[in-house]
This record gives C-alpha cells, sequence and structure tokens, in this order.
C-alpha cells in the first residue's frame, strides 16, 4: 500500500491546529521586529527560529556579485521620527517599523511641511492604514505615515531624523538541513525579509519553522532544505551559492501568506506538468477545500528565481491570496488580528499532505526495458486471454512503459486514471519480480507529468 505516514499527525485537522496554534504564538514574537533585506532585524528573527530548528548561517558580503546582481550596504536602523514645533513625535517608528521608508538613507534636518511632504508615502483609499514603502537600489529617505495623520500636519517647521547606517556588512539566510534516508532533496523556502507584516510573511516564517521542527522528528525517505532568507535577493544569494545542489533538488515549494481568509492558491513551476504540480494541485483537491491552482508567471515570491530559465527548476508556490490581490497587503492592516487560524491550520494540512505524496512517490526502472516482459510465466497475468486486461494487469504494462527512473507513482497515475494505491500494490509485485527496481532521480529536471492528465488525480 501506498504510505503517507510522513507528519501523519499535521495531515489530519487537529494536529494541524494544534500546530498552527504554535505557529500563532511565535507570530507575535516575531512581528514587532523591523526587518529588511540586510541587517540585525534579520539576524534576530533567525535568532527565535533557531531556538526551535538548528540553523546554518551563511553571511554573503557586500559588493558580493550573485548572478546580475550585487549584495547591498546592509542597513541598520536605531530610531526615526518627524516632530513638531513643540517636540511631540506626530510620525514615529518606535510606535510602528512600518513608519520608515524601508532601507532610508540618515537624515538629520528641519524641514517646512511643504518640504517634508514629497518625502511622505500613504494610501489615500485607506486612510487609517499606514503602507510599506521600500528603497532598496536608490539611496533616499522617507516616512510612511496614515492619510489621516498627514492631513492632520500644519503648516510650520518640522525636526525630521533618520538615524540609520547604510555601510559594508552583510546579507543573511539560514538553513535547516533535515536528513532523510536518501540523499535525495526537497526544498521549502520562505521569505523572512518582510517588517510587521503579518500575513507576509510572519505566517509563512512561523508555519514553516514548524513543519522543520517537525520534519526533524521524522525519519523522511526525502532530505529536506528549509531556507529561510530575504525575498528575491536571498534567493538570488542562495542560488549562486548552491548552484550544483540546486540543480539535483527533487522539487520545492516556495511557502508565504498563508493566515488570510483567502482560498489555498498553488502556482505551478515554470514547466506547469512537474511531480510537485501534479501532486500539490492532488492535495488541494483532496483536502475538498475551496482553492486555486494557477499557472505560473515571473512576477511573485522566490519561485521566480528558482524557475528562472537557468535553473528551471520543479518549484513551485503555496499560498492563500496571493501578493498584491488583497487589499491588506502591504500595509499596516496585514497584521496579527489579520489571520484566522482556521486558514493556518488549512494551510498546516495542506503542506503536510504534500509532503507527504512527494515522498511517496516512489521511481522506478524496468529492468527489462527492451519490449516489454513475458508477464504470464511469472504469475503476473491471467492465463486465460481474450478479455482484455484488469485493472492490476493494466497497472502493471503501465508501470513497466513508464518505469524509466523518472516516472512517480503519481505521475503514471496521472497518465493512466488508475488510483495510485492500485499502482503502489502492482509495483511492489514487480519488485519482487524482479522487473523494476527503485531509483532516486538525479535531477528536479526530470519527474515531468503528464500535463494533459493533472485534473485527473
Amino acid at each position: 500500500m501506498i504510505q503517507y505516514d510522513l507528519l501523519a499527525d499535521l495531515q489530519h485537522p487537529v494536529g494541524a491546529r494544534t500546530l498552527a496554534e504554535r505557529a500563532q504564538r511565535f507570530m507575535q514574537e516575531i512581528f514587532p521586529i523591523c526587518r529588511s533585506i540586510t541587517g540585525d532585524g534579520t539576524r534576530a528573527t533567525l535568532d527565535l527560529i533557531g531556538r526551535h530548528v538548528p540553523l546554518e548561517r551563511t553571511e554573503v558580503p557586500s559588493t558580493t556579485p550573485v548572478f546580475d546582481w550585487e549584495v547591498p550596504n546592509e542597513w541598520s536602523i536605531r530610531d526615526a521620527y518627524v516632530a513638531d514645533a513643540n517636540g511631540r513625535r506626530v510620525i514615529d517608528f518606535r510606535r510602528h517599523s512600518l513608519h520608515v521608508l524601508n532601507y532610508s538613507a540618515p537624515v538629520r534636518a528641519r524641514l517646512s511641511l511643504a518640504d517634508l511632504r514629497p518625502h511622505l508615502y500613504t494610501l489615500p483609499d485607506h486612510p487609517d492604514w499606514i503602507p510599506y514603502r521600500t528603497s532598496y537600489w536608490a539611496e533616499r529617505w522617507g516616512f510612511c505615515p496614515t492619510q489621516c495623520q498627514l492631513e492632520a500636519l500644519p503648516e510650520g517647521v518640522y525636526e525630521v531624523v533618520i538615524d540609520s547606517e547604510l555601510a559594508p556588512g552583510a546579507l543573511t539566510y539560514a538553513e535547516c538541513r533535515v536528513r532523510g534516508e536518501t540523499e535525495e532533496e526537497f526544498l521549502l523556502f520562505t521569505h523572512v525579509c518582510h517588517p510587521s507584516l503579518a500575513n507576509d510573511n510572519v505566517s509563512g516564517i512561523a508555519v514553516t519553522t514548524f513543519v522543520a521542527r517537525e520534519l526533524l522528528r521524522t525519519r523522511p525517505r526525502l532530505s529536506y532544505r528549509i531556507v529561510f532568507a530575504p525575498a528575491t535577493l536571498g534567493s538570488i544569494a542562495w542560488l549562486a551559492r548552491n548552484t550544483e545542489a540546486a540543480r539535483q533538488l527533487r522539487g520545492g515549494l516556495v511557502l508565504g501568506l498563508l493566515g488570510d481568509a483567502g482560498p489555498l492558491t498553488y502556482k505551478r513551476s515554470r514547466r506547469g506538468n512537474t511531480e510537485i504540480d501534479l501532486i500539490a494541485g492532488g492535495v488541494l483537491r483532496a483536502l475538498g477545500a475551496h482553492h486555486r491552482t494557477v499557472d505560473f508567471s515571473p512576477y511573485g515570491y522566490d519561485e521566480r528565481q528558482f524557475c528562472s530559465p537557468g535553473f528551471d527548476l520543479a518549484v513551485g508556490r503555496l499560498t492563500r491570496t496571493p501578493n498584491g490581490e488583497y487589499a491588506e497587503y502591504h500595509s499596516s492592516a496585514d497584521n496579527l488580528e489579520f489571520m484566522r487560524l482556521d486558514s493556518l491550520a488549512e494551510s498546516v494540512q495542506a503542506i503536510a499532505s504534500i509532503l507527504a505524496r512527494v515522498g511517496s512517490n516512489r521511481r522506478f526502472r524496468n529492468l527489462a526495458p527492451f519490449c516489454e516482459p513475458r508477464p504470464g510465466k511469472r504469475g503476473l497475468f491471467r492465463s486465460t486471454g481474450g478479455s482484455g486486461p484488469r485493472e492490476f494487469e493494466l497497472a502493471i504494462l503501465w508501470l513497466l512503459n513508464q518505469a524509466d527512473g523518472t516516472h512517480g507513482l503519481y505521475d503514471v497515475a496521472a497518465a493512466s486514471g488508475i488510483a495510485p494505491e492500485v499502482l503502489a500494490t502492482a509495483a511492489d509485485t514487480l519488485l519482487q519480480a524482479g522487473l523494476i527496481e527503485e531509483t532516486a532521480v538525479a535531477s528536479a529536471q526530470s519527474g515531468t507529468a503528464h500535463h494533459g492528465q493533472l485534473e485527473k488525480q
């Protein structure tokens, strides 16, 4: 029988909810931290993750080229405010980390309101929300008040202070490695650079941390690399430093935006027909949850780096409402109150089920590949012909034909319409007969599913 015992507790609602509750408590701890693509906020977040799972950290120095990019100077910030003539802080970084333009250059000045306005970013359509804005690649300074705060500012002269520094340092990412029974590796990636945004991506950080902790308690069939890194530049830096290892990945999932009320959304890999695409879509359907499966696009999160044409890895993305598709995205309204425990639990259940199916998706090589072997003399077929094969006999034929070392049980199930459980039993029979052998796949470039059959399983 096919086995789904990896993370078995998390595949059921009670176990998934228990982990979600732990993740929710962890979210409260890491939410206030001012993170960015570099700096001590990200390191502090990794410190807290490291209390739950062992991490191997990598520091990539400033000016290091990573493909077509370069690691910038490290950003650190101690304080930032705009004060009125009475010294009252009318915009205060200490009240909310989103109040400062992320990666702001330092400034100390006294400015009129007219001169200050070009440096203020608001959300006029949501006058009580603080926007999240960044300036990684152009040196500038700025603040992000609410529209209501801006409209309440009287004319006058304001003291403007951003006590920050842009100086040589490093970009930091960390990995948790889980050793399995085989050397084949599966990737989990989540971004850790966003400050004080609950769904994006405190939810992804917390859920990934506790899923990693559960994986460490098992003896999984596959090995896992769980990467916590800044968005975009972090995955680019990781790929630059792990190019060969990346090309050997069995597949992967980018995880984020896991706690809002929207439907589970799986975004396919660039090829759209890989093992992870097939399995993730099948899991969402099996959960019976309201869900979406969408095709790849080069806009989004770090899946676009793993799926860039030079790598073209079997890496998809699991979110709920994708980036930019909910009103609270990149604003102070993406707060802890915006998170739903039921949504976090359902996300955990989906992740656990996907990992279990990938781990159960055994691959085989036909040891008699030149024409189909004679099954009757091995007692695999009925001795009376003429009536067409039964399902089990058909499963044997499909497995023998597809057993080229690249197709797993779920690939064959998608192509044939035969249940994975029947195929697993047939595979065990063929193994005993010495007609196939189980094999690892050397590269994520193989294992392509049958795209036209993706919706059948």
